[in-house]
């Protein structure tokens, strides 16, 4: 009975040593950096995030520009003035498909949204890209009875813009891992 004590307690002290060896090696990630280097904040908003192009008046321009209001915000939050380090060009498609198909009217009952985006970091001041990348988002929605289009029409712009964000929100983690990393 007394062995198997001291066991758990050499078991729990050798833990206890561990912990306090690497208790040094961990480091936030938007901490401010004792050594005078740019912390991850600095970094992010040194990006420049130019108009994503698509045709004026379409819904997909508006999807583009709900994808980089959604970035602007996770990236900058309320802060501005930082001169830019960094471009971050994006590209897009997106897509519908139904799911479910009413045998009385023939009408999708639910669909899937799907944005397809790239995205290349582009250094300012050479002007050679840095690093390249993808990301999907399917989101699914339901479409309500068949008289009620703007019920249909509010279903996809909700979809589309929880697709955005999510496109927003991918981009932004791989950023935060490039700029932390360098890779």
């Amino acid at each position: 009975m007394l062995s198997a004590r001291i066991r758990i307690a050499a078991r729990l002290l050798a833990v206890a040593a561990l912990a306090a060896l690497t208790a040094g090696c961990f480091q936030p990630m938007y901490a401010e950096r004792s050594d005078g280097t740019p912390g991850l904040r600095e970094k992010l908003m040194g990006v420049e995030l130019p108009p994503i192009s698509k045709p004026n008046a379409s819904r997909e321009a508006r999807v583009g520009v709900e994808i980089r209001n959604a970035l602007a915000f996770k990236l900058y939050g309320s802060a501005t003035g930082m001169p830019p380090t960094h471009r971050l060009d994006i590209r897009f498609t997106t897509s519908r498909s139904s799911l479910i198909v009413s045998a009385t009217t023939g009408l999708p009952t639910s669909e899937n949204l799907g944005i397809d985006a790239q995205y290349n970091l582009i250094e300012v001041a050479t002007g050679k890209s840095v690093m390249t990348g993808s990301t999907f988002s399917r989101v699914s929605y339901d479409m309500p009875g068949s008289y009620q289009r703007f019920s249909r029409n509010r279903a996809v712009r909700d979809a589309e813009d929880r697709a955005a964000n999510e496109i927003a929100e991918n981009i932004t983690t791989r950023l935060a891992s490039f700029f932390t990393a360098g890779t």
